[in-house]
């Protein structure tokens, strides 16, 4: 559960760490339906790679849909559709996900330990705070 309190502040999105000692060197977004978005990415060793996409309905502070597509892909990667909602929960907010489809199981479980590493990271700052 993600506690109330940490779903109304303000947030940066820009030049930071993600999971696993990614960096994000550069961010493009425009937070708007039919806005884009584009990040540079760069993993703890090898070469920096993009992502990007265009965000499909945005409804604060409830939910945000949007197009996930790599720049240099792979020829196991399609576009995904990945979907993000907050639902109100008796102790607190719950954060539902879901992103696809994929081709392979191979797609699915990098996307699947990205975002895990993501959620535990998030839960370990919101621990921290309290």
């Amino acid at each position: 559960m993600i506690p109330r309190r940490a779903c109304s502040c303000g947030c940066s999105c820009g030049r930071g760490t993600t999971s696993s000692g990614f960096t994000i060197p550069s961010a493009e977004l425009n937070l708007a339906e039919g806005g884009r978005y584009r990040f540079r990415m760069a993993p703890p060793e090898g070469e920096p790679f993009h992502l990007s996409g265009e965000f499909l309905e945005i409804d604060p502070p409830f939910r945000l849909v949007y197009t996930f597509r790599w720049e240099e892909p792979t020829p196991d990667d399609r576009d995904t559709v990945v979907d993000l909602s907050l639902q109100t929960a008796d102790d607190g907010t719950r954060l539902a996900l879901s992103q696809g489809p994929f081709l392979t199981e191979e797609r699915l479980e990098l996307h699947r330990g990205g975002w895990t590493d993501s959620f535990e990271k998030l839960q370990a700052v919101l621990e921290s705070r309290g």
